[in-house]
């Protein structure tokens, strides 16, 4: 009851605000150009925004921008185009006048970090209340990976769990499976890979715009499976700013390797006419079983292949755009043996290997209105449909297919800045339809169904910014067989003060309640699963999580110096988590879903520290423990403490940037599990550069694992049979033409 109070007194300030600002307030301009340093060209699409306001806009052709309306004040101007420099600049907004601000971008080798998923509109992440990392197209082309782990695993904070390169999945500061939302452009992709180690969450990273992850509870905006954190994959640069891209842009990325046989290529396009534009990208990745220093890890193998088109119409006060996707693959899942005295010869995963093939299909729209009046900037509508089914295949033969087709929905409605106060609230919910057939059917066919409202507000003063924000949300389940039908209804609320504390310097705490839904599996799960290595019993009724978390970080971002330390602490009360019996059925170890309290507690690190202008110092630390409380017994699989110590020195168009991981014993160990070596890896990657005013190239080759290292990774469920890959090459070259 309380939580609905403070959910309707926060709509009512909302609409209060927004209804205040419908008074005619006086308001500026701000205009001018972005060029390339090198010789002066100008730069169309680059991207120009209003920090304290989070209002975007791009250059035209000519590399013009300009800012209508906007509030008498004194505001930081951020200008950014990667993998240019971003240049951030102040102005005086003075109302009637039109002010004029130039920006002067190059090659350089650190970038301010923009990012759009922790609020919904686009700030930089020293402005963020919660701790974000934010990759772009150039990052993320070394990576050539096939599956979302692999190319975050050594991002801060970012760690991967697997059953082999095919199926790994983000651990993000220890959370694993439904705690860990994975979103494309905004929106739940649809797979399983939450369910089980060997279901994978496939992207060919080569082929997007830019991921992002939310570290932290991000429940306010994305719901209860969002816990733990949020990784957002952006396929387009429309998807980001919904208004027209006159002209064509469009990119062409090939990429090689050795170790794994590597090979791949990616192509898109944007053609923008008047109000109109069409878009469309394809391509693939496949790689071979791959060469750990102990050997071929057989059956390791991994294929994408990807489609996407669609159109938008965008005016002065509407758009829409709409897409269809078909991304198809197949990945190899390394063979386990059976636990040792407890072989059973019915058991197929341990007689021969076996493959996943994949499909999904992911159906588009949204739209919206702008420039609305009456307190109001915009309202948003996303509606998405996504198709995800795939085979289990031993030998060639169908064991299981799953099947999980599921509608979305979200609504926001965007308020325009009045004085300090500046806020959305929205609307969000799905119905999804989940089935198995086959021999690992451990659940009945279930449809879900969930609803929430949301708000977010933001009171900017002299000194600090205050955000307060809830969500009350509804999941239920409904299974076809005779089992209990549950529902959960749940409030998750945050408080959080952003405060300078020195020029380009700021202080952030947080304060986050949360609560989750028991997942699918947890509830109904019976049966033999080899995925996570356990014969599963699910229960009909457990209670829904609830999580009490407190995070403080200091940042520091200028030109030569950037930084941030971030503390975390998190209490579950009836977090849900697998024990097991001690007892075998079917040759796996029998586990039940049961509940108690735990804690996680962890600190991350970063800093980048300008040795020269185009030299700069890397480094970076993350650590997390997490244990069941009040025994004290650590939780499966937590990633051990890491560093990073890296350079970056750029000179003309040449980047090289050698980089060493230590990674620390683990010897906090849940029940049967194994202790894992520390380690230490290094890789250095080289790369070539040219910009032009319409165009940029770029040449790389990576050399990872330089040492061959012998190491395996202790988020991984196989690690004791599966060794984490050797010394290898990729090659990888880019053109994107703007």
């Amino acid at each position: 009851m309380r939580a609905c109070v403070f959910l309707i007194r926060l709509f009512t300030v909302f609409v209060l605000g927004a209804a205040t600002s419908a008074v005619c307030q006086p308001s500026g301009s701000l205009r001018g150009k972005v060029v390339l340093e090198a010789n002066g060209d100008r730069l169309p699409h680059a991207t120009v925004l209003i920090v304290q306001l989070g209002r975007t806009v791009e250059t035209d052709a000519e590399g013009l921008y300009q800012f209508h309306q906007l509030p008498p004040g004194r505001y930081d101007v951020l200008a950014h185009m990667h993998p240019l420099t971003d240049q951030r600049r102040s102005v005086e907004i003075v109302s009637g006048d039109q002010a004029t601000l130039d920006f002067s971008l190059r090659l350089a080798v650190v970038h301010e970090q923009v990012t759009v998923t922790a609020t919904g509109r686009e700030e930089t992440t020293l402005e963020a209340f919660q701790a974000v990392v934010s990759l772009e197209t150039l990052d993320l082309a070394p990576k050539a990976a096939a599956s979302l782990g692999e190319a975050l695993e050594h991002e801060s904070g970012v760690a991967k769990r697997s059953f082999g390169p095919g199926t790994s999945r983000p651990v993000i500061r220890g959370f694993d499976g439904d705690r860990v939302s994975i979103l494309q452009d905004g929106m739940a992709t649809g797979t399983l890979s939450s369910q089980s180690g060997d279901h994978g969450e496939p992207v060919d990273v080569s082929s997007v715009e830019r991921i992002e992850v939310v570290r932290g509870p991000a429940t306010l905006l994305y719901g209860t499976n969002a816990l733990g954190g949020v990784v957002n994959i952006i396929t387009g640069h429309h998807q980001v700013h919904p208004h027209a891209h006159r002209g064509v842009r469009g990119f062409l990325l090939a990429t090689g390797g050795s170790n794994n046989g590597q090979g791949g290529g990616n192509g898109g396009f944007e053609i923008g006419r008047g109000k109109w534009m069409l878009f469309a990208s394809g391509g693939g990745l496949r790689t071979g079983d791959y060469q750990s220093p102990a050997g071929t890890v057989e059956n390791s193998h991994t294929g994408i292949v990807h489609t996407t088109a669609g159109a938008g119409r965008f005016t002065g006060r509407s758009f829409f755009r709409f897409s269809y996707g078909d991304y198809r693959g197949q990945y190899g899942i390394p063979p386990v043996p059976a636990a040792e005295g407890h072989h059973d010869d019915q058991h197929e995963h341990a007689e021969g290997p076996v493959d996943e093939k994949w499909r999904r299909q992911n159906l588009r729209w949204t739209g919206g209105l702008q420039n609305l009046g009456a307190g109001f900037d915009r309202f948003t509508l996303h509606l998405n449909y996504s198709d995800w089914n795939h085979s289990e295949m031993v030998e060639g033969h169908t064991h299981t297919r799953f099947f999980n087709k599921q509608f979305s929905y979200r609504g926001v409605l965007d308020q325009r800045r009045h004085g300090p106060l500046l806020g959305s609230v929205g609307v969000q919910g799905l119905r999804r339809g989940y089935d198995v057939i086959g021999e690992e059917a451990l659940t009945p066919p279930v449809t879900q169904d969930a609803f929430a409202v949301f708000a977010l507000q933001q009171l900017s003063l002299d000194r600090f910014r205050l955000q307060l924000g809830g969500r009350l949300e509804t999941n239920r389940y409904s299974p076809a067989e005779r089992l209990p039908g549950r529902s959960f209804t749940g409030f998750s609320g945050s408080a959080g003060v952003n405060a300078a504390l020195w020029r380009n310097g700021a202080l952030v705490a947080s304060y986050s309640h949360s609560y989750r839904a028991p997942a699918i599996e947890e509830l109904y799960n019976v049966g033999p699963h080899p995925g996570n290595m356990a014969y599963e019993v699910g229960n009909p009724e457990l209670k829904r999580e609830r999580s009490y978390g407190f995070e403080t970080a200091i940042r520091h971002t200028a030109e030569r110096l950037r930084g941030e330390v971030n503390l975390f602490y998190y209490r579950l009360n009836n977090y849900i988590y697998m024990e097991p019996t001690g007892e075998f059925a079917e040759g796996l170890v029998k586990a039940n879903y049961v509940q108690a309290d735990s804690r996680y507690v962890g600190a991350e690190a970063r800093l980048d520290a300008a040795l020269h202008r185009n030299a700069w110092l890397k480094l970076g630390f993350d650590t997390v423990d997490a244990q069941l409380r009040p025994s004290g017994r650590p939780l499966p699989r937590i990633p051990p403490a890491r560093g990073r110590i890296g350079l970056d020195v750029f000179f003309k168009s040449v980047s090289v940037r050698p980089e060493i991981v230590l990674a620390n014993a683990q010897n906090q160990l849940y029940t049967n599990e194994t202790r894992t070596a520390g380690y230490v890896t290094a890789s250095l990657a080289l790369s070539y550069t040219l910009t032009g005013s319409h165009s940029l190239q770029s040449f790389g080759v990576h050399v990872f694992n330089i040492a061959n290292q012998l190491y395996r990774n202790h988020a991984s469920l196989i690690k004791d049979f599966a060794p984490e890959i050797g010394r290898g090459v990729r090659f990888h070259y880019t053109v994107r033409f703007f």
